[in-house]
């Protein structure tokens, strides 16, 4: 089973990935961006923030992405795939950026990922007043420097994301405990 954890930067996803890899040993654990040789040079330019290009930012992800499901997804489909992140948030950044059609959002990243995408998807969700807490406890990325406002966006493009890409989704209140997180997320697995 192929699942992906989503939320917006500080959400817990790392966190619940540990948690998972514990309860799931034999999973294979992948992130997106960065899970290959080459989306880990792709995520390293996306996180600096230089690209001047909203367009050239996204086809860098759809770079990633095609790789990811060629090297890791692919070859793996038969186990527990969990990922942080996946084809649901490059769809919803996209969405963010409004240069690009919902319709060649969707279209191109069916042909990124060859139509494979994660049978199911949990978003850990933040209220504004967690999420701001969250990010005034560490140092700020690219992405992150952008603020609560537009990360709050990105969260709602995620649920609009699943939505295009006809996918299952799951949404857990982020702000519960670690433990009651992971056992809600089990619990969605049977």
């Amino acid at each position: 089973m192929y699942i992906a954890i989503e939320g917006i930067d500080t959400a817990g996803k790392s966190t619940q990935i540990q948690r998972l890899k514990e309860n799931f040993p034999d999973a294979i654990i992948t992130k997106e961006p960065g899970a290959t040789a080459i989306g880990e040079k792709i995520r390293e330019i996306v996180l600096s923030a230089k690209t001047q290009s909203k367009k050239a930012e996204f086809l860098l992800f759809l770079a990633d992405r095609a790789e990811h499901i060629k090297e890791v997804i692919e070859p793996n489909l038969e186990k527990m795939i969990i990922s942080d992140r996946s084809v649901v948030s490059g769809v919803a950044y996209a969405l963010m950026q409004g240069e690009i059609s919902e319709t060649a959002i969707v279209h191109l990243n069916r042909f990124a990922t060859g139509g494979i995408y994660p049978e199911k998807v949990f978003l850990l969700k933040l209220t504004k007043e967690e999420l701001e807490y969250r990010l005034s406890q560490k140092e700020l990325d690219g992405i992150e420097l952008r603020g609560s406002k537009y990360l709050l966006n990105i969260q709602d493009a995620i649920i609009k994301a699943t939505e295009l890409l006809k996918l299952e989704l799951v949404t857990i209140d982020a702000t519960k405990s670690r433990e009651e997180i992971t056992k809600e997320i089990i619990e969605n697995l049977k």
